[in-house]
């Protein structure tokens, strides 16, 4: 593999090309026309002008990318996360070309991505599944009958959704009542498919996932767990590994049920199964991405591994570089999703970053897609970089991070940072005691 497309932006495409480059790959970007002075656009060995800044002008332009691809020979396209990355008709549409998917089959994509039916195959493979209606959801009649048999509050989710989106809490008949067909429109325009199912809401729940890969030759492997609680919208903020929460036995029966999970659909490639586990440490399958995840960072620094290089062997048909018993998990690491956002109310706060700076010490990992006198663009996720800091020990991943903070400097638009300082101030963070509803009970007062 010579040469690859990267079919994303922002800070994941940075990312994808710094391992690239390291083992001598050369890298084609594609850029909009509000990035096209972003670094990743600068860094790649070749960069093209992809179409306006709106995603269906741009990055969702299956044609076009695959025209660049074509053209500029490239062995390989990797899709980074979020935009193509969980579209099976885009892995398909590439592989059909003769050019590497660095990602699992279009298949898998499919079938994992229909939380329906990933949801059945997951029951039948033996793997916990939350209470739910095991299909979709088709009138508000049908909705209402299925919570009350299962209790309230429950879940209602867009079966193609991803992000956090399609995903309303409601506590009785009329939340339930009052949210059913906004959901179905919100499905319908964002996954293109109304379908809705209802699923028990699990009270003070922790979201914990557990990273896989598998290759070609049928080997497969966990490298262990990421705790991704603490939300805002149902959309992850700070991720760490190990869990401070699961005990030592909760986690080994959560690995083992995750490689039986990503052995029941022959999985290869980058992929994480995420569960919900309530405050017993009971735990059940949520759903499958398909792909690298934004908080892979929190992974390599805990394994000493480069997961991006690990996806790129395998595409090229490589066995995995280590076995299970070979793939240790050391220290702590914690990953802060840096915003462009109000930091109270976590509204979008796009403009000129006018400045972007912070001290590098050892354990402090910035993977940054903006930099001084860039723009944060409207038309995209908000997120600015991800601060990861290791140590040897929670406490000190925790005292680092807050050091890092005090130095970070931003200045021309709003960001979460401060947040991120009182959190990590929060005698319940500093104990681990949190679940995907701290913020919200929390509700932090920040200057």
């Amino acid at each position: 593999m010579r040469k690859i497309l990267i079919a994303n932006r922002g800070e994941i495409a940075l990312r994808i090309i710094k391992t690239c480059r390291e083992m001598g790959i050369e890298t084609v970007a594609i850029f909009s026309d509000a990035d096209k002075d972003l670094p990743f656009a600068k860094e790649a060995t070749y960069a093209f002008h992809i179409g306006e800044p709106p995603v269906n002008k741009s990055y969702l332009k299956t044609d076009a990318i695959l025209e660049i691809a074509k053209r500029e020979q490239v062995d390989g396209i990797h899709p980074g996360y979020g935009f193509l990355s969980e579209n099976a008709s885009f892995a398909k549409a590439v592989i059909d070309e003769g050019i590497a998917f660095i990602g699992p089959d279009p298949e898998t994509i499919e079938m994992m991505g229909d939380k329906i039916v990933s949801r059945k195959t997951m029951k039948e493979a033996g793997v916990p599944v939350v209470p739910g209606s095991g299909e979709g959801t088709s009138t508000l009649e049908e909705a209402c009958r299925l919570a009350d048999s299962m209790g309230y509050p429950v879940m209602l989710k867009a079966s193609g959704g991803g992000g956090g989106i399609g995903m309303v809490r409601c506590e009785n008949e009329q939340a339930l009542a009052k949210s059913f067909h906004s959901t179905k429109a919100r499905a319908k325009a964002y996954f293109g498919s109304d379908e809705v199912f209802v699923e028990k809401y699990i009270e003070n729940a922790r979201h914990v996932e557990i990273q896989v890969f598998g290759d070609l030759h049928g080997n497969i492997v966990h490298l262990f767990e990421r705790d991704c609680s603490i939300q805002r919208r149902h959309q992850k903020v700070v991720e760490e590994s190990p869990s401070p929460f699961l005990s030592e036995q909760t986690k080994q029966r959560m690995y083992d049920t995750a490689l039986t999970a990503a052995k029941a659909v022959n999985y290869k490639n980058a992929g994480t199964i995420e569960f919900i586990v309530d405050e017993q440490e009971n735990f059940y399958f949520l759903e499958m991405n398909t792909r690298l995840q934004v908080e892979h960072p929190v992974t390599e620094q805990v394994t000493g591994l480069d997961l991006v290089e690990w996806q790129l062997l395998v595409a090229r048909g490589e066995k995995l570089p280590l076995q299970q018993n070979g793939i240790a998990q050391l220290g702590h690491s914690i990953e802060f999703r840096l915003y462009a956002e109000d930091p109270v109310s976590f509204l979008p706060s796009p403009g000129k970053l006018s400045k972007f700076e912070w001290a590098d010490s050892p354990g402090i990992r910035v993977d940054y897609g903006y930099a001084s006198n860039t723009a944060v663009s409207p038309f995209y996720d908000p997120m600015i970089a991800k601060c990861i800091i290791y140590g040897r020990s929670r406490h000190e991943a925790v005292e680092s991070a807050l050091l890092f903070f005090d130095g970070l400097k931003i200045e021309g638009i709003k960001t979460n940072a401060p947040l991120f300082k009182e959190i990590l101030k929060d005698e319940d963070f500093r104990k681990g005691n949190y679940s995907t509803s701290y913020l919200t009970q929390k509700a932090f007062a920040v200057n």
